[in-house]
């Protein structure tokens, strides 16, 4: 009998101590949520959210319908954020995401959604991929966004050419 309940005993807490370091869809959730509520606000912590190697993507939408893609990184992105946060906190820019689903993709969670900035009537598709970094804290690893601000194209052109 005490080999039963020692054997449960360690069963339980076992249990207990693996769902304790486990992460989950809500976690992932969670975090999205937080970060949501920060980028709203535009809270000096922002950066803080993203890996510091984070590949960031704008899908611009052209006014002939076709597409483009941006890519850039943390670093050039919170230089971006910043630039264009007086104007957005003036206008009291928002993003609004629904119809969000959540995937495990190997040790991340991919987060698609839809995105309506508040000075809109539309939705765009956008996706946040989220993971745990070595302190166990989550953060944003990539992220995507369809747009119509086609100045994004102008300005990443320019960046590229002094890159050279």
């Amino acid at each position: 009998m005490k080999k039963i309940c020692l054997v449960l005993s360690f069963i339980i807490f076992l249990g207990c101590f693996m769902a304790a370091f486990a992460d989950s869809k809500e976690d992932a959730a969670a975090f999205f949520d937080s970060y949501v509520s920060a980028a709203n606000s535009y809270s000096e912590n922002l950066p803080s959210f993203y890996a510091p190697d984070a590949k960031i993507i704008r899908v611009v939408i052209k006014k002939d319908g076709t597409k483009e893609s941006v890519v850039t990184n943390t670093a050039v992105y919170m230089k971006q954020l910043k630039m264009s946060a007086k104007i957005a906190k003036m206008n009291k820019y928002k993003n609004f995401y629904t119809d969000r689903v959540i995937t495990k993709v190997g040790n991340n969670y991919k987060i698609s959604c839809k995105r309506k900035p508040s000075m809109s009537d539309y939705k765009l598709p956008a996706y946040f991929v989220v993971g745990k970094d070595a302190s166990g804290k989550y953060k944003i690893v990539e992220e995507s966004m369809d747009t119509y601000q086609t100045a994004i194209l102008a300005g990443a052109k320019k960046h590229q050419a002094e890159q050279k």
